[in-house]
């Protein structure tokens, strides 16, 4: 299983690729954010694991985002009072890859019938394009894979560091030897295929490992 992100220097870091990369990348473009572990044993072995297995290709200069992985205490239904693992996509614009990656994880979840135990959401680092939706292209191949892609963009907030169990953009990749996800967003058609087959991939694997690694919550 390869991971779909190269790691930086540091302590176990998160490559993140962002969504709609700069022309000229810079240093001045990168955005380094790091994501305390808290104590949550399960999220703490899905953390090692995922960084275990990452390869040792080098960093991005420019589009990337790093971070380590970010675990607390599942989220609470309002309604329910059920804990909920909760998974937050992140790339710079949300405007496509990690509204694909939410939409291809809501559509594995629905499927499983575990609607009720995730809270799954995306963000970008800007808010350039807040309020919008996705690119019209992802949505138009993700709606060919039978993927209804419905979020707006927004930006990540304060408030997510304490609501979201988890901050990615996508983790594992079983059958693909890619070692990040690439950015569609100037290329053509096949350039958005491409990333709904890594993401389609990853997510899958991502579920696996979270249902594996979290007994507790979804036993009960």
């Amino acid at each position: 299983m390869r991971s779909l992100h190269s790691t930086s220097r540091g302590a176990n870091p998160h490559n993140l690729r962002f969504c709609h990369s700069s022309h000229s990348p810079s240093p001045k473009s990168l955005f380094l954010l790091l994501l305390p572990r808290t104590q949550f044993p399960s999220h703490q072995n899905l953390s090692s694991q995922t960084n275990s297995r990452k390869s040792s290709s080098s960093f991005s200069s420019g589009s990337v985002i790093t971070a380590s992985m970010a675990v607390s205490s599942p989220a609470t239904g309002t309604q329910t009072g059920a804990e909920r693992f909760s998974v937050l996509f992140v790339c710079l614009g949300n405007i496509c890859r990690s509204p694909a990656a939410e939409g291809v994880f809501r559509d594995l979840v629905k499927k499983r019938g575990l609607d009720s135990k995730f809270q799954i959401d995306s963000a970008g680092t800007i808010n350039y394009h807040e309020g919008n939706q996705a690119d019209p292209r992802m949505r138009a191949a993700s709606k060919k894979r039978g993927i209804e892609i419905t979020s707006v963009s927004r930006p990540i907030r304060p408030s997510d560091f304490r609501d979201f169990d988890v901050k990615l953009m996508c983790s594992f990749c079983k059958r693909h030897d890619e070692t990040e996800v690439p950015d569609p967003y100037y290329g053509g058609p096949q350039g958005f295929e491409q990333v709904l087959d890594l993401l389609e991939d990853a997510c899958e694997s991502l579920l696996d490992t979270i249902v594996a690694e979290n007994k507790h919550v979804f036993d009960s």
